[in-house]
């Protein structure tokens, strides 16, 4: 518990600047939508640079999350945080042409991305829409289907939000949502958060504030979603290779480029903090290199529910 409390600290502390010594409980959603809004927007480069490894590192968690979607040709299905377009791309290939996939996300230069990757694939039954956060502007029951790959743990009521994926589901559709799962678990985002914490005083965040580990807990996603209305639900844990790279420099140059709060932390320190921080975390990953290459699992949490 004391690593998800550490974690989430340096989490939620994205948006201060290094002069600051205490953060404010009382953000606002809109706060902090905007907060994550910019916080994707600045490392969208690194995604488009990097999709190709991301894809494939993922792959598992993707495809296991459409397999308990249910999706068959002629479904319909809503992701949301698409992000690069990771799982809508590969359910559009699943549903047919008969099918359509939506994908929404509210960091546009993240969702250009997906466009290009479906011009290039050649689909013509997926759209995807920038949207305010604020809401699901679909109709009453319309989807087969809704997934959501890591989007969860960063919208600020996301038991308020379940309810409207419930309301846009048909009668016995299916969410689909993946979550990180504890810390301990997840040695790509921890292994550089316990050496920033060294460097930096970060405050404690409100209880439940959004963030990676929003839902490590277990027993909190699958309350979450009882108390949104959902039934027969089925939680399992998957691990992946999150990232295989030949040096500890690689290891930073890929945080500082796809880890959006890592990289907003990085821009409020000085040189010298700054230094000192990057040199022990490439220094630390080194020191973890085995037959030539730095690796570090993920552990994620698949929750399925039914309408």
């Amino acid at each position: 518990m004391q690593l998800v409390n550490s974690c989430q600290r340096i989490l939620s502390a994205i948006s201060k600047h290094k002069q600051e010594k205490h953060m404010s409980t009382t953000n606002s959603s809109q706060d902090v939508i905007d907060r994550e809004q910019r916080t994707w927007r600045n490392v969208s480069e690194g995604w488009r640079k990097n999709d190709a490894q991301l894809r494939e590192n993922a792959d598992g968690v993707t495809q296991r999350m459409l397999d308990l979607a249910g999706l068959k040709e002629g479904s319909w299905m809503l992701d949301i945080a698409s992000g690069t377009g990771e799982p809508a791309l590969p359910a559009a290939h699943r549903v047919g042409t008969s099918g359509q996939v939506i994908g929404t996300d509210l960091v546009d230069e993240m969702l250009a991305v997906a466009r290009d990757k479906a011009k290039e694939q050649q689909l013509s039954n997926i759209e995807f829409r920038t949207v305010d956060g604020k809401g699901l502007d679909f109709d009453t029951a319309r989807f087969d289907a809704v997934t959501s790959r890591w989007g969860l743990i960063f919208i600020p009521e996301p038991q308020a939000f379940l309810k409207l994926i419930h309301g846009v589901l048909k009668d016995d559709g299916r969410v689909v949502l993946a979550c990180w799962a504890e810390p301990e678990r997840n040695p790509f985002f921890t292994h550089a958060m316990s050496i920033l914490m060294k460097h930096m005083e970060v405050p404690k965040p409100p209880a439940g504030a959004p963030g990676v580990f929003a839902f490590a807990e277990r027993e909190r996603l699958e309350n979450t979603l009882r108390d949104s209305g959902f039934r027969n639900i089925d939680i399992e844990d998957l691990s992946f290779n999150m990232i295989q790279v030949d040096s500890g420099e690689e290891y930073w140059q890929i945080l500082e480029e796809l880890a959006g709060p890592i990289a907003q932390l990085t821009k409020t320190m000085d040189k010298a903090t700054y230094n000192a921080f990057s040199e022990e975390v490439i220094a630390s990953a080194n020191a973890l290199k085995k037959d030539g290459k730095v690796s570090m699992l993920g552990t994620t949490w698949i929750a399925r529910a039914i309408k």
